[in-house]
């Protein structure tokens, strides 16, 4: 009787297994549906089955009928996600990569399971904080090329102790990197991509020891970048790969004999400064180094690994020589030596140039026939010590030291100085015993504690041992939370399948397609736009990316209905208006002509909103937003009051304006070239522009370019392969491989700027029938020109001032056209390299200019995007300070927070 009653038992507690599997799955079923209904899905992903098992891109465990896994990346799904995806408990791998999703990335914590999230490359608006709440499984993070509003990496983060790589590049992260990102929080994290943000503040001493393979943290945009020491890189063993490119680290490389799987180490654009230490020239598995535009000091390294590309000329660092391995002059060295005590400060290592510290110039220093005599640094915020190394200067009679943060003692070799009559070292943080030296040679007032001992290092170990001891109780009470964790867990167990049940019943109510009024709203696409048109009575309401889509009544109203006293240029397809909102905003604005809205025309239109919400930087021009209703396509640029290059070069006395002088042209040149390279290598993405050319090339009211026009963009293949396209652009600018074959690089760009270069150094045209038949391709001519070194001074632009100052920059920009121009693409450099070469003639003369973020709240910045900008004027109507009516641009319109404006007036990119 007792067996067949525990039989009877079994198969009731069996029946209830299999019931609550089924309840499991049948909610798994219900979520799945909703994610179908909230997506526009290609033809090719047929979700139109009961069984979300036999859709493309899901898995599901054979045993339970969970779902496992949604891999739906690269299949051009539009639409948004809904917000209960957090319940596909069994949920492995979540990746929908690469799509044209919006609104906001579903909360996904608790998902214990989880692994994989990869949700790059796409036009989602906003992270929840909590985001990682208890996803103690996931491994792999991708959230690249997303237009977040401005965020931090969230504290929820601390709980992925398994993490492997963590990837947000390109998606609005602000603040410091955090301390918790270190070995201790994520022993098995190898991978850290953080690039092009707005990240600011030190790398975190955390990352001591961590085995971190891979520290990307390049292209910081902010005005803060990062900055200070990269110290804590020597002992980050396990490095292969770093790039700090383009913030603002200073002081010297330190000793990297310890990292010994280093690959590519690229810190260009910094404020780098010192010797360049033999333990990282040594390193026999260095393959790429990257060290220009900082203020690295002493002769030029020499690395012993083979196949280095390391660029370390002397216009670009501030080395003593121009040849690599020969020794400074002996005085270089010596003073280098003092220096490197202070922490190489960046004050000495923009002074100090050459080889001979007795020429003009050097800071703190004079020299009488040949000998320092006098060494005078007051006041110059040194910290640090006093380094023995003074000694060396056999010569010296005065050391002002005076009104710094020195600490330590006064080094006894001092009073080896035999010549020496003074040395002030007052008003330090000075210790020990004074040396003796002759009567009244010393001045040490200010000195509180002159004369005592020095406390010894590490002394407050008192405060450590009771951090220690606060650690081990803390450790015992970690011990004793987790017995009551598993004695909770243990008795939790039998509530589980109740709240399960009951979870079950709650969701079945709720409708399965239920959405957020806001999520409704960022449901627009440019393919349904083109379909039905504007969907809403709103004057503008949000759409692709973030952009807004503006109604074709505000836009007439701005361009005075088109009126031709207000076209600012016509292209290949179709007229540019200059716009003014009521309220003064400018605006430009793009119409595409009405023989051309459909097949070649319709394809730029939609490339350039495609690559537009995709790339940001501060010398590409910003799409605000877009209007497509019936038959009218148009595109809404930021406003660029001086026009294009073109009219400053080719028409500047036509149009009544003066002709550039060489620093401007070339820095106009270096933002093109920071604007190309970006697209060519710093995006996530690489892309070819095709169509690179003076009227493409825009100016503000600064004279800072930006590179406009992308309809003829194509995504550039991986490595050095080309693609094959339909030839476009412009003849006189087109690469003759280009021309001839239709096969595109990334060099028929390198070509395009090239003409470039040639045509600010001459003032001529790329192709000019009014010329002889010699001189008419500008190209050719000017390769002719340039061989001739006698002649190629009639070549350059007779409004241009050529004087001592200015040749040698005119003849460098000259040789780096004609590299730029060689007719076979494998000559021609990256953009990389021409952005080196130009970077380092610009900071010659680094122009005073004003800051570009001296706005006040109610001024007008034309790099924010629309969205952003009416998020601000509602935000200021609320404090009854805004003129501007929120009805006017319609009710569906986020505002998004004043960090997020205050991170972009600052200006975008490198």
């Amino acid at each position: 009787m007792k067996m067949i009653i525990a039989r009877v038992l079994f198969l009731y507690f069996l029946c209830f297994i299999i019931s609550l599997v089924n309840g499991l799955s049948n909610t798994d079923d219900t979520l799945m549906k909703a994610l179908r209904d909230s997506l526009t899905l290609p033809k090719d992903h047929d979700w139109s089955g009961s069984d979300p098992c036999q859709w493309k891109g899901i898995q599901c465990d054979g045993a339970s009928n969970r779902v496992t896994a949604i891999q739906i990346g690269k299949s051009n799904i539009s639409g948004t996600l809904p917000p209960d995806l957090t319940n596909l408990t069994s949920l492995t791998k979540f990746e929908v990569m690469n799509n044209d999703l919006t609104g906001k990335i579903p909360n996904l914590s608790g998902l214990k399971s989880l692994e994989t999230v990869y949700v790059h490359d796409n036009n989602f608006e906003s992270i929840d904080a909590v985001f990682f709440t208890g996803l103690s499984s996931l491994r792999h993070v991708s959230l690249d090329n997303n237009n977040f509003g401005s965020w931090e990496i969230p504290l929820s983060l601390k709980d992925v102790t398994s993490l492997s790589d963590f990837s947000a590049v390109n998606c609005n992260l602000s603040g410091k990197i955090p301390d918790f990102l270190g070995g201790d929080t994520f022993p098995s994290l190898t991978s850290l991509h953080l690039s092009n943000n707005f990240l600011f503040g030190e790398l975190p001493m955390s990352f001591v020891g961590s085995p971190l393979q891979s520290l990307l943290v390049n292209g910081q945009m902010g005005n803060e970048k990062l900055n200070g020491s990269i110290t804590v890189l020597q002992n980050m063993t396990a490095l292969t790969e770093v790039s700090l490119q383009g913030n603002r680290f200073s002081g010297p490389i330190p000793d990297f004999s310890g990292l010994v799987s280093l690959k590519t180490f690229n810190v260009r654009e910094n404020q780098l400064t010192g010797n360049v230490p033999g333990s990282f020239t040594e390193l026999q598995s260095l393959a790429v180094v990257n060290l220009t535009n900082n203020l690295l000091q002493g002769a030029i390294p020499i690395f012993k690994a083979k196949n280095v590309l390391v660029d370390v000329k002397q216009g670009t660092n501030s080395f003593c020589l121009d040849s690599p391995g020969t020794p400074c002059d002996p005085r270089v060295n010596t003073l280098l030596s003092i220096v490197e005590a202070f922490g190489y400060p960046v004050r000495f290592a923009q002074s100090w140039k050459g080889n001979d510290p007795c020429s003009n110039g050097w800071v703190g220093i004079t020299c009488a026939g040949g000998n320092i005599i006098v060494i005078n640094f007051k006041n110059m915020g040194l910290t640090g010590t006093i380094s023995p190394r003074f000694a060396d200067l056999a010569s010296l009679q005065v050391i002002n030291l005076s009104e710094n943060s020195l600490n330590g003692t006064i080094p006894q070799e001092l009073t080896k100085l035999s010549n020496l009559k003074t040395l002030d070292v007052s008003s330090n943080q000075l210790c020990g015993k004074v040396p003796e030296f002759n009567p009244n040679l010393v001045i040490t007032n200010g000195n509180a504690d002159i004369g005592k001992d020095c406390p010894r290092p590490g002394s407050g170990s008192g405060s450590s041992s009771e951090d220690s001891g606060k650690k081990a109780f803390s450790n015992a009470g970690k011990i004793v939370g987790s017995v009551i964790g598993i004695v909770l867990a243990l008795l939790l167990i039998g509530f589980v399948v109740f709240f399960l049940v009951k979870r079950k019943k709650q969701y079945n109510k709720m409708h399965p397609q239920q959405q957020s009024s806001d999520q409704d709203a960022l449901k627009i696409t440019i393919e349904n736009l083109c379909a039905g048109g504007s969907e809403s009575g709103n004057d503008a309401h949000v759409g692709e990316a973030g952009n807004i889509v503006i109604s074709i009544h505000v836009l007439r109203d701005a361009t005075d209905n088109f009126n031709e006293k207000n076209i600012l240029g016509r292209g290949g397809f179709g007229i540019v208006y200059k716009g003014e909102l009521h309220d003064g905003t400018k605006i430009a604005v793009k119409r595409m002509e009405s023989s051309v809205i459909s097949g070649k025309g319709l394809d730029e239109f939609k490339s350039e909103i495609a690559v537009l919400t995709r790339v940001r930087h501060r010398n590409l021009v910003i799409l605000h937003g877009y209007c497509l209703e019936g038959n009218e396509r148009l595109l809404v640029y930021q406003y660029m009051p001086q026009g294009t290059l073109s009219s400053h070069i080719f028409h500047w006395q036509q149009e009544g304006l003066k002709p550039l002088e060489w620093t401007r042209r070339l820095i106009i040149a270096l933002d093109v070239a920071r604007g190309v390279e970006y697209l060519h290598t710093l995006a996530h993405q690489s892309f070819i522009h095709r169509d690179l050319k003076p009227s493409n090339i825009l100016l503000g009211d600064d004279m800072h370019a930006k590179v406009a026009d992308f309809g003829l963009v194509r995504l550039a293949p991986e490595g050095t392969q080309s693609i094959e396209t339909k030839i476009a652009g412009t003849f006189g600018y087109l690469a003759p491989e280009y021309a001839v074959t239709g096969r595109v690089t990334t060099k028929v760009d390198v070509y395009s700027f090239g003409v470039i270069l040639m045509e600010l150094l001459t003032g001529r045209k790329a192709l000019d029938d009014k010329r002889s038949e010699e001189e008419v391709h500008l190209a050719t001519w000017f390769r002719r020109m340039f061989i001739n070194r006698d002649s190629f001074s009639k070549a350059i632009d007779k409004t241009i001032e050529v004087n001592e100052e200015t040749l040698g920059s005119i003849n460098k920009v000259a040789e780096l056209a004609s590299h730029c121009g060689a007719r076979e693409p494998q000559q021609r450099p990256d953009m990389s390299h021409v952005v080196n070469v130009l970077a380092s003639l610009v900071e010659q003369w680094k122009p005073a200019e004003g800051s570009r973020d001296s706005e006040d709240i109610y001024g007008i910045d034309y790099e924010t995007p629309l969205s952003q900008v009416v998020g601000r004027w509602r935000e200021l109507e609320g404090r009854g300070n805004a003129s501007l009516n929120s009805s006017f641009f319609g009710a569906s319109i986020p505002s998004r927070p004043p960090e997020l404006d205050n991170t972009f007036n600052s200006g975008q990119g490198r």
